[in-house]
């Protein structure tokens, strides 16, 4: 096998994926355009033996616009520093099984180039990392105290609750009447999380922005779906075209500088009414075929020449 034609990806179960919306399959496929060969496989499937960091992987086949879109050629267990690049793909949440798998490839990541860096996102959270970015968010708050939450409340009157370490939408709560039995659940159950100030403006959707390579190359707008607050597509939001306007260019850009900086190479990020809701996406960014979908532009090109992978 030769290192330079290999891409795998620790993801999801192939099998469990959605053709015509997922990244990570427009990335392979992408990939797999160039000559190179696909190895996915899980986080649980890798072992460290004899020195050696192993994954029992499936070599696969992709196919493009079929129901069928995948064939396993074979299965092996790989020597996953044998492959040129690989991708951290799994969706979060960022539990200690995604801790664990990111200390697993920091073993490899002088021989493999590991996208996104394993250290970088385990040292960013997706929530928490908007700290250093508050002049671009709408009143935010990050506590576990019910009785801070009750003053940030009484301040705004509407109010978000997101758990720190949630992703996709799930467990978010809106709270237009303060019912402290419901945050003291969330807060036992997320403990720490992230308290913002409701922007009204989500009705006509959110702009998510797609940063590579510390470029902002594009955004779709989602819009929730009726009597919802979330725009993310697994919660029922639509993907429409748009462009962002010079202030949404401005904080993207900054967002953008930051991320490269943190040797963060793909991630995507969140805007309402012109302001950053912190939700920074590193670990298994979104919504790329939804923008080939509304564009004809498929910024998995733009992902691999960025790499050097021709």
């Amino acid at each position: 096998m030769k290192k330079n034609k290999i891409v795998a990806i620790q993801a999801d179960p192939i099998e469990k994926i959605n053709p015509k919306t997922d990244t990570s399959l427009l990335l392979a496929l992408e990939a797999q355009k160039r000559k190179y060969k696909i190895y996915w496989f899980e986080a649980k499937d890798v072992s460290f033996i004899d020195s050696k960091l192993y994954a029992k992987t499936k070599k696969i086949k992709l196919f493009k616009d079929r129901i069928k879109f995948y064939e396993i050629k074979s299965q092996i267990k790989f020597d996953i520093s044998k492959a040129k690049f690989l991708l951290i793909r799994q969706n979060p949440p960022f539990g200690m099984n995604y801790f664990n798998s990111t200390l697993f490839l920091d073993y490899i990541k002088q021989k493999t180039k590991i996208i996104n860096n394993p250290e970088s996102i385990r040292n960013i959270s997706e929530k928490l990392f908007s700290i250093n970015l508050t002049n671009s968010m709408p009143p935010t708050i990050f506590t576990r105290s019910i009785d801070e939450i009750k003053s940030f409340y009484f301040k705004y009157r509407q109010i978000v609750i997101k758990p720190i370490n949630g992703y996709g939408g799930n467990n978010i709560l809106y709270i237009k009447r303060f019912n402290k039995k419901l945050i003291q659940n969330c807060l036992n159950k997320s403990e720490h999380v992230m308290v913002q100030k409701f922007l009204p403006s989500i009705k006509d959707g959110d702009k998510r922005v797609f940063i590579i390579n510390g470029k902002v190359k594009g955004a779709i707008r989602r819009v929730p779906k009726k009597n919802s607050i979330l725009s993310n597509i697994g919660q029922g939001g639509t993907a429409f075209k748009t462009k962002l306007n010079n202030k949404e260019k401005k904080i993207s850009n900054v967002v953008a500088r930051k991320l490269k900086k943190a040797n963060i190479y793909f991630a995507g990020i969140d805007l309402i009414s012109n302001k950053l809701i912190g939700d920074i996406n590193v670990t298994s960014p979104t919504g790329l075929k939804q923008y080939e979908t509304l564009n004809g532009i498929n910024l998995a090109e733009d992902f691999w020449d960025g790499l050097g992978l021709k």
